[in-house]
């Protein structure tokens, strides 16, 4: 039993600031996150993006944000499960809660603010027959490590963002890339489509419009795929077929915990403090709803310090806490660490 102050579900930008803020309130924390790693969609499916509507930061890229989210919280150390999924949630006689993971593992804690994202999101995935076999062994739904496809051979599907994005990205490190879309028409922003124009006239990018890849071809591994093409069929031998079709999101065993869903988000009081209908059990970042909501990682910054905020009064009952700005009172860290501005100096000017 790993028992905690706040359990966060969730490793993703709006979970990781609440181990800050709940630090800053000597308040510990466990993250418990399905993916292999922190970070969430940051990590997962952009790491090499960048952000453009960071306070403070003009340009940062997503994977960039996370190393900087992770040294932020070292020094409140808190505690990492990761590959593991949330799975049920049972409320103790004393308000506490213990959930319980996919593996069997279980957190016990006052307080659970679940940060997840837009839940367990799954790409979508066209329909081809044999498509299962070769995943791993040829489709990438997401690109982590753009280096694995340099020098080879690679097919994009798509037509937005992400399939411009990376075709532009991929061209300067494949040694072939082709992409194709059922339509002539791209969805994406505007000077993508025109990069992807350039590269397409300067003969780096090839592509086949308007198409769809009806038919996948290798023994072990993929070597090459079937292509409709305005009612005529051929075959384009390539290393890896990339499907960028975005993604369905799904909130998972936690939409079973008797919470207030609304499409697919759970429902909070955004006036107060991002609780949910059941008291202790908060929801911050994309996973959450309320009129007006936007998600956007700022957003989910400031819902996880008010959710802490309220966390403190839950844990620590009739107890005040004085707000403090960290220029003023300094952060202690669990560590024995402690960062704080220099101490003004009293001395006579003569």
């Amino acid at each position: 039993m790993i028992k905690t102050d706040i359990l966060i579900i969730g490793a993703g930008p709006t979970g990781l600031f609440a181990v800050f803020e709940a630090g800053l309130l000597k308040l510990k924390c466990h993250i418990l996150d399905a993916l292999p790693q922190a970070g969430g969609q940051l990590s997962e499916l952009y790491p090499k993006k960048p952000i453009y509507d960071i306070p403070g930061f003009p340009e940062v890229l997503a994977g960039d944000l996370v190393d900087n989210l992770m040294e932020q919280i070292k020094q409140f150390e808190p505690g990492f499960t990761l590959g593991e999924r949330a799975e049920t949630i049972e409320k103790q006689e004393d308000g506490s809660f213990i959930v319980t993971s996919n593996k069997g593992k279980k957190f016990h804690a006052p307080v659970v603010a679940i940060a997840g994202g837009l839940g367990s999101f799954e790409p979508r995935k066209p329909l081809i027959e044999d498509i299962e076999f070769y995943e791993d062994k040829g489709i990438k739904y997401f690109i982590k490590n753009p280096e694995k496809f340099r020098d080879k051979r690679v097919v994009i599907a798509g037509g937005g963002d992400s399939a411009l994005d990376w075709s532009i990205f991929l061209s300067n490190i494949a040694s072939e890339v082709t992409l194709i879309h059922r339509r002539n028409e791209f969805r994406g922003a505007l000077d993508s489509v025109e990069k992807v124009q350039e590269l397409k006239d300067s003969g780096k990018i090839k592509m086949i419009t308007p198409a769809e890849v009806v038919g996948l071809n290798g023994a072990e591994h993929l070597e090459s795929i079937d292509i409709e093409e305005n009612g005529a069929h051929r075959t384009i031998e390539t290393d890896y077929f990339i499907p960028l079709f975005g993604l369905t999101p799904k909130l998972g065993p936690i939409g079973d915990w008797g919470l207030d869903i609304e499409k697919n988000a759970i429902k909070v009081n955004n006036a107060l403090d991002y609780q949910t209908n059941i008291p202790g059990i908060f929801a911050i970042g994309d996973v959450n709803t309320y009129p007006g909501k936007l998600k956007l990682i700022l957003c989910g910054f400031h819902e996880a310090t008010m959710m802490c905020q309220a966390a403190y009064q839950i844990i620590n009952p009739g107890k005040k806490y004085v707000l403090k700005y960290t220029t003023v009172s300094g952060v202690d860290g669990f560590d024995g660490t402690r960062k704080e501005a220099p101490k003004a100096v009293v001395k006579a000017i003569v």
